[in-house]
């Protein structure tokens, strides 16, 4: 939302977009680490960020596999939707282009930072509430819920949906947030290395 108003606000710069759609999560992912850490027992348990090479590597596999879901899911919802089918991160940067070190910049951000806090809010600390409370399928229902909702796309929660399930089957089935994480960015890495390239003109924004 904060990156909309950003966008709409008067000239565009791809640093300024960036730090408006990192920012948010990134201080509240934070805030949820210092939580557990002055209140609770800890990120690596209460947070489950206490993982292995394992979880990582499941967390590949599903990723892959959920890329493929992905790609499939979005190519049809594309069909249904025809030129609205863009994400709002892609009609927030718009036509805005960018020097290679800021569009990696920005791949940083959609691949790598971005996955890292969402999973500590949504799969972290809202599944670790519910799971305590309700259980682990709970936790896995409404925390993929809260996930597509919360991205305010409305129109396109469904395919949100769809895109997050393999994400939270990897962590159902690893039991730990690293494993979610490992799957999120593997999803991510399309769209972001295709944000990238738009960014410095290599390829058509449409």
């Amino acid at each position: 939302m904060l990156a909309l108003v950003v966008a709409s606000a008067g000239p565009r710069s791809a640093a300024l977009i960036s730090l408006a759609v990192a920012a948010p999560t990134v201080i509240a992912a934070g805030l949820a680490v210092f939580i557990t850490m002055r209140r609770g027992n800890g990120p690596r348990t209460d947070l489950r960020m206490g993982g292995t090479w394992r979880d990582v590597r499941l967390g590949l596999v599903f990723g892959l596999g959920g890329l493929v879901v992905s790609v499939a899911a979005s190519m049809l919802y594309a069909s249904i939707t025809g030129p609205d089918a863009n994400s709002a991160l892609y009609k927030v940067f718009g036509d805005v282009r960018a020097s290679w070190p800021w569009a990696v910049a920005v791949f940083i951000v959609v691949v790598f930072v971005g996955p890292l806090c969402e999973e500590i809010l949504y799969r972290g600390l809202l599944w670790g509430a519910l799971e305590r409370r309700w259980g682990q399928w709970v936790a896995l229902v409404v925390s993929t819920a809260v996930f597509a909702l919360a991205h305010f796309e409305f129109t396109r929660a469904p395919l949100l949906l769809v895109i997050a399930v393999p994400i939270a089957l990897a962590r159902l089935y690893s039991g730990g947030l690293w494993a979610s994480i490992a799957a999120h960015q593997v999803t991510n890495s399309l769209p972001g290395l295709v944000l990238m390239l738009i960014l410095t003109g290599t390829m058509p924004a449409s």
